[in-house]
């Protein structure tokens, strides 16, 4: 990225900052359904949720979240494989991003929680309703732990690869539709073995494949 491209990316965020606030508190916050009522059933996998500490919550800021782990169910009666893979899935809804409030990018929080982004790039997905979405994806270390990551926003019926797009968005739908609201949805799976990063990635699509049109009912289009 050159200095014109830093500076132009600057100044959007910066004048998406002023015009939230000039607008003051008179979002337009559509209905949504909980996140506590998302599908705890995809697929083979069955998901238990681990409830987010104050600390954590503080930082999030003033949003609604669902940390949950997706691992296979036990089958006619047999315990689920000792060696399966889990899938976390995070989902932070903001219904207003006014006032300060903001999503956090993974790519903050995260290094922030001890992980390295090893590699970013990004991946198509194709749901089951047979609609193509473009979505971060990347891969993050910690010591000798690795994982895949997806993860993408979804703005008013929009889904987005790029933190700056997103910002972006917010912008234009504020002054267009008098909505700030958006989500960040997030998906990772721990590697297997240290190099067997397709078999994570494979998973990960997957599960985002099935997740995507099970979404617009808690981030409204």
């Amino acid at each position: 990225m050159n200095s014109i491209q830093y500076w132009a990316i600057i100044a959007l965020l910066a004048g998406a900052a002023a015009m939230v606030q000039v607008r003051g508190d008179s979002d337009r916050v559509p209905q949504s359904e909980p996140l506590a009522e998302f599908p705890e059933t995809i697929g083979p996998l069955v998901g238990t949720d681990f409830p987010l500490d104050a600390e954590t919550l503080e930082v999030l800021g003033k949003g609604v979240f669902m940390d949950r782990v997706y691992k296979p169910a036990e089958v006619a009666g047999q315990p689920a494989p000792a060696n399966a893979t889990p899938i976390s899935l995070f989902i932070g809804y903001f219904p207003t991003q006014r006032s300060g409030q903001s999503i956090h990018s993974p790519q903050h929080c995260l290094p922030g929680s001890g992980w390295v982004f090893e590699s970013s790039g990004t991946t198509d997905l194709t749901d089951s309703t047979g609609k193509t979405i473009t979505v971060g994806d990347y891969v993050i270390s910690d010591g000798t732990s690795k994982s895949e990551v997806l993860y993408w926003y979804r703005s008013h019926g929009r889904n987005i690869a790029s933190d700056y797009t997103a910002k972006f968005y917010t912008l234009w739908d504020s002054m267009r539709l008098n909505r700030t609201d958006a989500a960040l949805i997030r998906i990772v799976v721990p590697f297997r073995s240290a190099d067997d990063r397709a078999e994570a990635h494979n998973r990960a699509v997957w599960f985002a494949e099935q997740i995507t049109p099970l979404l617009p009912p808690f981030i409204p289009d």
